[in-house]
């Protein structure tokens, strides 16, 4: 039971509700979750930075560097940049105290630097991810004489998720008796809920009958509730051993009644069954001829 401004799967969103400053206090958290780009950008900005900073430690101590050019930026810059990097070229070198001791604490931060960038980056590299593919939209039609939701999953990967498990919730907005506006999860009982291997495609199925919370629920009902299908599908990787997971959501405009998925197996020429991934996503009014 939580209240109904409560927002989940949308990290920005989450973000935003905390504030800024207490987003930034998990660096770890969030230098693993963002994507590349934006990690290999704010490395190289906490680099610069870096160097920047102590080039003007640098000349705060005057003229501290032998062969380097009185007051010049670049000079002490770059003579940053090969001091954390331990190049070490040395056409320009400290030639006072001050200069060897600033030296030492930056030698010794950018030890500390790469030491955990490097260990960011195989976190990146080995951190289980699941390439999962749901359907744009998910789907209400008879199936053995019952209304049913529906939805399709593949494995995007060259190979198999052991002991797939899905669970789907549906989320609403309700008004208790005494008049509070909650937002409540309920479970949705799958004809099929778990499969020990899941390798292609899986058509995941809800029977709306009088036990489901989706009985006698309309477009416009689900709509003026806010109502959300919410998917977890966890798994173990078969190729890395490690427990896997992906997730996905339906909004009420985003589930179709009346209407089915198209077929989409196949046999080839050499009589093997095939799947047209081109039309995973496609779907049909049960009124429209086959």
């Amino acid at each position: 039971m939580e209240s109904r401004h409560t927002r989940y799967f949308i990290p920005a969103a989450l973000a935003k509700a905390l504030g800024a400053s207490h987003f930034w206090r998990d660096l770890y958290h969030l230098f693993l979750t963002i994507s590349w780009p934006r990690f290999l950008s704010l490395i190289a900005l906490l680099y610069a930075a870096i160097n920047v900073l102590f080039a003007l430690v640098y000349l705060a101590g005057g003229n501290c560097l032998e062969n380097a050019r009185p007051g010049s930026f670049l000079d002490a810059f770059f003579f940053s940049i090969d001091t954390i990097a331990t190049v070490g070229y040395g056409s320009v070198y400290p030639r006072t105290l001050y200069a060897n001791i600033i030296v030492a604490i930056e030698v010794f931060v950018g030890l500390l630097g790469f030491a955990i960038i490097t260990g960011l980056m195989f976190a990146k590299f080995s951190r289980p991810t699941a390439r999962v593919l749901f359907s744009r939209v998910a789907t209400v039609a008879p199936f053995n004489g019952v209304s049913t939701l529906m939805f399709r999953a593949a494995n995007e990967r060259r190979n198999q998720i052991l002991e797939a498990q899905m669970q789907v919730n549906l989320v609403r907005n309700e008004v208790t008796t005494e008049g509070q506006s909650m937002r409540r999860f309920y479970d949705l009982k799958l004809v099929r809920s778990r499969t020990p291997i899941f390798f292609l495609t899986w058509t995941v199925m809800h029977a709306i009958d009088e036990t489901s919370p989706l009985y006698r629920a309309t477009t416009d009902s689900l709509a003026n509730a806010e109502a959300e299908i919410v998917i977890t599908l966890t798994g173990i990787d078969e190729t890395v051993s490690q427990a896997i997971h992906a997730r996905h959501s339906f909004h009420a405009q985003k589930i179709l009644w009346d209407s089915r998925f198209v077929d989409i197996l196949y046999r080839t020429p050499d009589g093997r069954v095939s799947i047209d991934y081109d039309r995973f996503h496609d779907v049909v009014s049960i009124y429209q001829a086959d």
